[in-house]
């Protein structure tokens, strides 16, 4: 059988990686007209018309809540629309399911990763829809269809890996290795860069221009204007659940979409601060783990944001996850306020008032099944506890309103268990908890990851809130805009180590690019 003739068990076809469905097509793949959709009587979405063509890149914009993902939703069946039509292909289809839009060519690439930790990359690809012979699976047949798409794509994956052992950008290269496995006509594709190095964010975008010249559909949602400038064929803009406009990227720039998607001008990205650093408050010197971090020095003082930059996999994360106490680190020593401490965990470098937001916010910054109340005192419960351990709760109550206004935090109530709100949001209860610990140190680790344009700027005003009140900020960002925009210094790592150190003046794309691929 020839593989392009490949079926799953429930008559899907797997696709060819030489080439992806849709190679002579043309015109309207997807388009929708007039999509209503309520929830609990509130209208989340309100005459929705969107189209995607064959061979192009349609970007998807808008701030969290603007009704992107719930129109994603419906379009591959997650959510029933209460109104409105769907056509493919020119053709009236009604969608109530994940099957039926992947039997129609939709295939969906969601931020928050699908994958079975415990299954290997080709077990994830075809979960629920293998391969049969002789109504057996065809394992043989599966891993050689992935090992020809890995080799097609020229992603560094092992068909046979076991998810829970890859990185981050790995698991989201496997991601969209799933879509690919099936003749898909349209790719949708929600924040696919957010886990992958500038390197690795490349090799897709060529990944996507080769499925654009082959007829291939791609609805791409991304936060990152640069991104946009360099795909996008066509934008649309949603806010509020409505369509703001849908025009060619070529006549719009970054300052129009900005202030379409929130109200600002691009000269408020970064909102502007008068940096007044002072003395060094945290130092560590000679920071070793393993191969992964070698001999990593570096300061910072009071009111300074200090940038950690680098490629995916240069050591950034393991450097202050050692620090921290998160990881055991092998060497090395910690100063703070010129005195050595020791930190074993993560409990002890809290106690000595450093804290760190990590990069995987759902897993490690907040209690998702917990309620906002509980997230945002737990690093501070002894100051609330009466006797017996009975919590103030008026005293507690008062205190969270306060930091809930300063931090800007949008909740519906504070009884709300945390997953109920959006990503920029959570990531504002998380760090609510380390400056409800005294924590003035604060570790930033992809702060802005996967949330949307306007939270991005309320997190930017919060890093400069807190340096004009003395705190020393550590953060690491894969966006090259953001350290340039938010950093008063930046130290680049490579292979583990301090490749590099920059000022404010010094600081630019060609810079960072230069020390971080060891060209200087």
């Amino acid at each position: 059988m020839d593989n392009g003739e490949l079926k799953t068990a429930d008559g899907m076809e797997v696709g060819s990686a030489a080439e992806p469905e849709g190679a002579a097509a043309s015109g309207v793949f997807l388009q929708t007209k007039g999509i209503y959709k309520q929830f609990g009587g509130v209208t989340v979405l309100d005459d929705v018309d969107i189209d995607v063509n064959y061979g192009e890149v349609h970007a998807l914009m808008g701030e969290n809540g603007a009704g992107k993902s719930t129109i994603i939703k419906i379009i591959t069946g997650v959510y029933t629309k209460d109104a409105g039509e769907i056509f493919v292909d020119g053709n009236r289809v009604e969608i109530n399911s994940r099957h039926e839009s992947s039997s129609l060519g939709i295939q969906v690439i969601y931020q928050e990763l699908s994958l079975i930790p415990a299954l290997t990359v080709t077990e994830n690809i075809f979960l629920g829809q293998e391969i049969s012979k002789f109504g057996f699976s065809d394992k043989k047949a599966m891993r050689e269809r992935v090992r020809s798409l890995i080799d097609h794509y020229g992603f560094e994956l092992d068909p046979d890996a076991v998810v829970e052992t890859m990185g981050m950008a790995k698991r989201q290269m496997a991601e969209i290795l799933k879509a690919l496995a099936f003749k898909a006509k349209l790719i949708i594709m929600d924040e696919p860069t957010s886990s992958l190095s500038a390197a690795e964010s490349e090799k897709l975008f060529e990944t996507i221009d080769g499925l654009r010249k082959r007829g291939a559909g791609i609805l791409y949602i991304s936060h990152r204007l640069e991104e946009i400038f360099r795909l996008a064929d066509r934008v649309t803009v949603m806010k509020d659940g409505q369509v703001v406009c849908t025009r060619d990227a070529s006549t719009v720039n970054k300052d129009e979409l900005v202030s379409l998607m929130i109200g600002r001008t691009l000269e408020s990205y970064f909102p502007a601060r008068e940096p007044k650093i002072g003395r060094t408050i945290f130092a560590v010197e000679d920071i070793r783990r393993g191969k992964i971090v070698n001999n990593v020095s570096f300061e910072v003082r009071e009111g300074e944001v200090l940038g950690i930059s680098g490629l995916v996999g240069s050591g950034r994360t393991e450097t202050v996850r050692a620090i921290f106490g998160a990881d055991q680190r092998d060497s090395g020593r910690i100063v703070l306020n010129g005195k050595q401490i020791k930190i074993k965990n993560p409990q002890n470098a809290v106690s000595h008032g450093i804290g760190m937001l990590p990069e995987d916010r759902k897993a490690h910054g907040v209690l998702l099944d917990l309620p906002i109340r509980n997230n945002i005192t737990l690093t501070r419960l002894r100051v609330f506890s009466a006797a017996l351990g009975v919590i103030k709760k008026k005293m507690e109550t008062g205190y969270i309103n306060e930091v809930v206004g300063k931090l800007a935090i949008k909740v519906g109530s504070i009884e709300n268990k945390a997953s109920s709100l959006s990503g920029g949001n959570q990531q504002k209860v998380a760090l609510a908890k380390l400056l409800a610990a005294d924590c003035k140190v604060v570790i930033f680790d992809e702060p802005t990851r996967g949330v949307d344009v306007g939270a991005k700027i309320e997190i930017y005003r919060i890093i400069n809130s807190l340096v004009a009140q003395n705190y020393a900020v550590i953060m690491i960002s894969s966006e090259m805009m953001e350290i340039i925009g938010m950093c008063d210094r930046v130290i680049v790592m490579r292979e583990g180590a301090v490749a590099g150190e920059l000022n404010k003046d010094e600081l630019t794309e060609q810079s960072l690019i230069n020390y971080s691929m060891g060209v200087v």
